[in-house]
């Protein structure tokens, strides 16, 4: 029996893809659920975030702070690696007006 032409490179596909071992065959990924949820808060020049990781995984934060001054440098924090069911608090400023703030997370 003969297969069509348009058949024959997916069989031949099939075939090696079943033929490879277990480990060497593409695995789909599950993504879990990850990142602290934060709250910012700008007061002034003053800028403060609340952290809460409800999840198993470690978090790993910064605070950037973005000031409106051309003259006011720009701030990130130290990061800071937030446990499960733990919370962290983080502060900065600005010498003047804050223009934005933001949190980031890393997965650690």
């Amino acid at each position: 029996m003969r297969l069509p032409r348009s058949l024959a490179p997916v069989t031949v596909a099939v075939a090696l893809l079943v033929s490879l071992p277990y480990e060497a065959a593409p695995q789909a990924r599950v993504s879990e659920p990850f990142g602290s949820e934060c709250r910012t808060r700008v007061q002034g020049s003053h800028v403060i975030a609340y952290c809460h990781n409800p999840y198993a995984d470690m978090d790993r934060v910064r605070l950037h702070i973005e000031c409106s001054r051309w003259w006011d440098l720009d701030t990130d924090s130290a990061p800071v690696d937030i446990g499960p069911a733990a919370t962290v608090r983080l502060t900065g400023r600005c010498w003047k007006e804050v223009r934005s703030a933001w949190v980031s997370h890393q997965k650690r």
